[in-house]
């Protein structure tokens, strides 16, 4: 890697430390050449899966979207943020982890409903009601009957 100072190639990892829950490291590196020290940061470079909506039309993955529609469900419910991200990333964790270049939007809100499911299930029982698109009280009734086995 180049020294940002002086521009010598030759530098040399003097301390690596795993960050962010484990998913990057943090490298102190020191130029051979100026003896300048500076901090690199490695993630690995995954791409989230294009999204096949349900006409066939293909879009990339929006994280605002998702973001909105579990906050919609949340709202008003004793969720904190931290949470709802924790949520989110995870989500989009299991995304890239499939592989895939695309994946079916029910996939996607499938993901949600599981996540939803696990921080409260008022907001799991208002995201299923439109994304199942619920038509009567019994499909509600049905959901809720499901929660509580």
């Amino acid at each position: 890697m180049r020294c940002p100072f002086c521009s010598t190639e030759e530098t040399k990892v003097i301390d690596s430390r795993l960050v962010s829950d484990g998913y990057q490291v943090r490298r102190r590196r020191e130029c051979g050449s100026c003896h300048e020290r500076f901090t690199t940061f490695e993630t690995a470079e995954l791409i989230v899966p294009k999204i096949i909506k349900n006409d066939g039309l293909r879009e990339p993955f929006n994280e605002d979207k998702l973001r909105r529609g579990i906050q919609y469900a949340l709202e008003k419910r004793p969720v904190s943020a931290d949470d709802v991200e924790k949520a989110i990333s995870h989500i989009i964790l299991q995304l890239r982890a499939t592989g895939e270049r695309e994946v079916p939007s029910q996939l996607v809100g499938k993901l949600a409903m599981n996540a939803l499911k696990e921080l409260d299930k008022v907001a799991y029982i208002r995201f299923a009601s439109v994304y199942l698109s619920f038509d009567n009280i019994n499909q509600f009734t049905k959901e809720i009957e499901n929660l509580k086995d």
